[in-house]
């Protein structure tokens, strides 16, 4: 007897902070529900909220010290190279801009009674998108449902009551003390208008509105107040726009709402859920037999993970949770999810809430293909599209190169000069390359030419940069000079400490893979043969990857110590997640010294924020190890989720979701060599489960099912025409559904082989 998927977090208490308010969205606007009966406080965000405008942060003594920086680093006078370095490279000013929230809405309600709230209920619906409250005050019940629609470009708040009459209270917009807003005045008799400025040199105006929509009672406006008064129920509408977008950000906002306020409540309500589940019910997961925590509140299954216990289907709504906060923060013409997605509190946030770009804004979007969220990968491609022509000129003014290039971290103007005068991180020239690898594997698993024609500059551009970078050698290599290996530190046989360095390994997985995806996609599309031969050529004079005294994967040219063993970034593990290169079968040597790498992280106190631990169960997932990834999924819950199940940096950081969404996709099915890759890192706490509509390379869509650890059925759905190369790990009969059995070839050991064809659906089962 098998249960369906679960499709909630519920809690049986308001959230007393916000790390246990429940997050909506639908990309461009985002809320926090709190959830409170007396005292209502919905966080907002619009993710265009950013301080100040566009700059030109150059460094121009950037070109004229280069050859300097780069002599020093040759003869090993490391600290005259970092000191140079921070002068000359760094950007000027040297920080980017910084993402802030929209403000909150408060709501304060009046009761005829003082009794406490009773039977309190909060949850999260993630197949609909909705936040829901409920509970009783004297004789009447209360409801709330929040969602942010992605279809009328609103936050809508429903409030209603089982008795007549009974919805009063008094409605507010504020923003950080309500010291960051110019004013709230009327926008009519039903709705107020929050208007400022983001600040800055060249800042974007916003607006935000919030108008009610009453059945019974009154609505009205006094100072900045909206008062509602005996409602049987009322509709909030908060809609809210920027100049980054719009040339009149009030005019949008406010005709927005009045649009969303022509329609009833729930046929909003349901236009939001059709919208969202087309997109969350695409992909399903259940691990094991329904338990007796199922019916347990999110936090007290938390608590009991956190304890020591295993619970299979909190794993399960984690991943499905992962799937839900992209769809929330990323759609089509929304920015991309930055650091915290499109939750953010703070007026200056950790880290700035921007997009880090040597790890953190890619994992953002790991879950994306596999996941089946496709269209939610395009805001990040259009984030690439922005930084191309700041790109280019970086590239022209600190080293005179063509082609473009970006650090380790972008804003949403696509700022790419250095930020931060941090030497661990911020002298590191690869995060356009790491970002465009994402158009490649976009067109892997969809193998839309159109796409590909669309990508294949922007690749080519990152690329360009590079063929004119690359220092040679005395040995005749091709490497980065300057660079870093994010964010680490290596120590000198003399004890001398430092991070800038050449040709570090990371700089060339990246570059492997960057020059064979462009490559790739010339001759895909028959052109640039000239280019081809170029990029083959750099590839092959790239330093190999190389095995040190520990059996570890070196991290730098030679074999340094580590300054901190045990420290969060694996930069030179790149190629074997989320690159290609480093496989159990095709490179045993280098996927060898990778677990070494890994046992020697963990072994020294790795994977203590949120991010890193969901990058290890990647590592593991493409090592095949299922044991060792299921315990760094339970690290991941135990130590790094945050009552709301956000991950948890410290602080609050949303890139250990979306890893770790995409680190239990990995283990049920990869797709990296060549082939699908059916249960490679199947655990044995999850002996039985299923998991449905995920994608893979090639163009295939895969439902899978298993029992005591073994294969019970797969079915493989082909969007295009495609030899399809699949790996069971025990023999298996192909068979068309509808059709009969499909003569399959052997490719290799426990692989079959067959032509599938676009629209049809293929059964595999054990013989």
């Amino acid at each position: 007897m098998t249960t369906k998927q679960e499709n909630r977090i519920w809690y049986k208490q308001p959230a007393a902070a916000w790390e246990e308010a429940l997050p909506v969205g639908n990309g461009k606007l985002g809320a926090m529900v709190f959830g409170h009966p007396a005292r209502e406080r919905i966080a907002l965000n619009e993710d265009s909220v950013w301080y100040g405008g566009p700059r030109d942060r150059n460094n121009p003594d950037a070109l004229p010290n280069l050859g300097r920086i780069r002599e020093l680093l040759k003869e090993g006078r490391l600290k005259e190279a970092e000191e140079l370095s921070v002068m000359a490279l760094s950007g000027v000013p040297e920080t980017q801009r910084h993402y802030m929230p929209l403000g909150d809405l408060l709501l304060s309600f009046r009761y005829g009674t003082a009794e406490e709230a009773s039977d309190y209920t909060r949850e999260l619906d993630l197949a609909g998108g909705v936040a829901s409250v409920s509970y009783t005050k004297g004789e009447a019940r209360y409801s709330r449902e929040t969602f942010a629609s992605f279809p009328d470009e609103a936050l809508v708040t429903r409030l209603t009551a089982d008795r007549p009459g009974s919805v009063s209270f008094t409605a507010r917009l504020a923003r950080g003390r309500n010291r960051y807003y110019d004013e709230i005045a009327k926008a009519d008799g039903s709705a107020i208008v929050m208007r400022g400025n983001c600040g800055g040199a060249g800042g974007s105006d916003f607006r935000a509105v919030l108008r009610a929509v009453a059945e019974g009672g009154t609505v009205s406006i006094v100072g900045e107040h909206l008062v509602v008064e005996g409602a049987d129920s009322v509709t909030l509408l908060l809609t809210a726009a920027t100049s980054f977008r719009h040339a009149d950000p009030e005019q949008y906002a406010v005709q927005a709402g009045l649009k969303a306020a022509e329609s009833d409540y729930e046929s909003m309500k349901l236009r939001h859920i059709r919208d969202f589940a087309a997109l969350a019910e695409r992909a399903s997961l259940r691990l094991g037999e329904e338990s007796g925590e199922a019916g347990l509140p999110t936090d007290e299954r938390l608590k009991r993970v956190q304890e020591g216990a295993r619970d299979a289907g909190l794993i399960a709504l984690y991943y499905q949770y992962g799937r839900y906060l992209l769809i929330s923060s990323s759609r089509p013409g929304s920015l991309a999810a930055n650091l915290q997605g499109i939750w953010n509190e703070h007026m200056l946030p950790p880290w700035d809430s921007k997009y880090t770009i040597n790890i953190n804004a890619q994992m953002n979007y790991w879950p994306a293909e596999p996941g089946n969220l496709a269209e939610c990968h395009e805001p990040l491609f259009d984030l690439i599209e922005r930084m191309r022509e700041p790109g280019r000129k970086t590239a022209r003014a600190m080293y005179d190169c063509g082609g473009f290039v970006a650090h380790h971290n972008t804003d949403i103007w696509g700022d790419t000069a250095p930020q931060d005068l941090y030497l661990p991180a911020t002298y590191w020239p690869m995060g356009a390359a790491w970002l465009c690898l994402h158009l490649w594997e976009h067109y892997e698993y969809g193998l839309d030419r159109d796409f590909l024609e669309r990508a294949y500059p922007t690749m080519k551009e990152a690329a360009r940069f590079f063929t004119d970078y690359l220092s040679e050698t005395e040995d005749g290599l091709l490497v980065t000079n300057p660079s870093v290996s994010p964010e680490n530190t290596y120590v000198l046989p003399n004890g001398e400490s430092g991070t800038l360095c050449i040709g570090p390994a990371m700089d060339g997985q990246i570059l492997h893979e960057l020059f064979t995806a462009c490559s790739e996609a010339a001759e895909r599309l028959g052109i640039d043969e000239a280019e081809r031969r170029q990029w083959r050529s750099c590839r092959e004079r790239l330093p190999q990857p190389a095995i040190g005294k520990h059996g570890q994967l070196l991290e730098w040219m030679e074999d340094y110590d580590e300054a901190e063993p045990g420290h969060r970034h694996i930069s030179h593990l790149f190629a074997l997640h989320p690159g290609k290169r480093f496989t159990v079968r095709s490179t045993p040597e280098w996927a060898a010294a990778a677990r070494v790498t890994l046992e020697r992280r963990l072994a020294n106190g790795g994977g203590h924020t949120g991010w890193s631990r969901a990058w290890i169960i990647n590592f593991w997932a493409r090592l095949e190890d299922g044991e060792k990834a299921f315990e760094n999924v339970q690290a991941l819950l135990g130590h790094s989720t945050l009552p709301n199940l956000l991950d948890n940096h410290p602080p609050f950081q949303i890139d250990g979701n979306f890893g770790g969404a995409a680190g239990i996709s990995e283990m049920l099915l990869q797709s990296h060599a060549g082939e699908i890759h059916l249960l490679p890192a199947l655990p044995s706490a999850w002996a039985e489960g299923e998991i449905r509509g995920v994608r893979t390379r090639g163009g295939f869509e895969a439902d899978i099912r298993w029992s005591r650890g073994k294969l019970q059925e797969a079915r493989i759905r082909a969007s295009v025409d495609n030899d399809c190369t699949l790996r069971a790990g025990l023999p298996v009969t192909i068979t068309e559904a509808g059709g009969g059995e499909i003569e399959a070839a052997a490719a290799q050991a426990e692989t079959v082989l067959w032509p599938a064809r676009a629209g049809r659906e293929y059964i595999v089962r054990p013989l």
